[in-house]
């Protein structure tokens, strides 16, 4: 059962007297719609980023989406980051190597390849609990998709078009110097964690961020506030430019 063909876009604003300090435009994977990421849009607005989401198609035109990430990006703050989870982190991948936008970073989630890297097009779970159980481990996430009667059950076991996976890999090839960071679960069962490092180990100005025990929803998942305080420092390191310089070092109090 796939989701509803379109749902409503989602943003997140810092709060009136906070100076905004970047543009993240996400995209959704299988299943999911932009509602989905309020947690995670909220938490990042509390830190003076504007989050957007967008809406979730059942048959995206890559075009417009790019086109639709080119309108949020007008006048918005810059660094523009674009972020995607599952699919979404191919169309991510693929939006950020269109050449009329100007991207600064990418942020990828539980990156799906599926027919292009192998397990993710082959996961057949085991009917909705299944599902739950391989998204988060999170009582609180998978409660409301439980509830949620716009979340697209049994999304997961669709294949990934082999062309999308194609194209994403063709894309990340073409990012050249732009930094991306991946963050990905250890434990996800739909797209394992080493074709992730894979990926990682291609990307010239990559940086893998694993979660311990984590499942494939990794921006929602048990370690959610982990994973956003993660995200947060990469988009501060962002900010100095896209050398990403250190902006907190840690040692030891004796100064060893």
């Amino acid at each position: 059962m796939t989701a509803p063909a379109t749902t409503r876009a989602a943003d997140w604003h810092p709060a009136e007297g906070l100076t905004p300090r970047g543009t993240l435009v996400l995209l959704p994977g299988r299943g999911e719609h932009p509602g989905v990421y309020e947690r995670f849009g909220r938490r990042l607005a509390a830190d003076a980023y504007v989050v957007h989401v967008l809406d979730q198609v059942a048959e995206p035109d890559q075009q417009a989406v790019v086109a639709e990430i080119a309108r949020l990006a007008a006048g918005g703050p810059a660094p523009l980051v674009l972020a995607g989870s599952d699919t979404g982190a191919l169309r991510a991948l693929i939006a950020a190597a269109d050449p009329s936008l100007r991207v600064d970073a990418v942020l990828l989630a539980g990156t799906a390849l599926g027919a292009g890297g192998g397990s993710a097009a082959d996961w057949d779970g085991d009917g909705w609990d299944g599902e739950l159980t391989a998204r988060t481990a999170c009582p609180t996430h998978r409660g409301r998709l439980d509830a949620d009667p716009g979340f697209g059950r049994g999304s997961l076991a669709e294949p990934v078009p082999a062309e999308l996976s194609a194209a994403a890999e063709q894309a990340a090839r073409q990012l050249g110097e732009l930094p991306v960071l991946l963050v990905h679960g250890e434990a996800d069962p739909v797209s394992p964690v080493a074709e992730a490092r894979r990926l990682a180990s291609e990307l010239p100005r990559a940086v893998l961020a694993t979660v311990a025990d984590g499942r494939h929803d990794a921006l929602n998942d048990i370690s959610h506030r982990s994973v956003a305080a993660t995200v947060v420092q990469w988009l501060e390191r962002l900010r100095g430019g896209s050398q990403l310089p250190v902006v907190v070092t840690l040692s030891p109090a004796d100064g060893r």
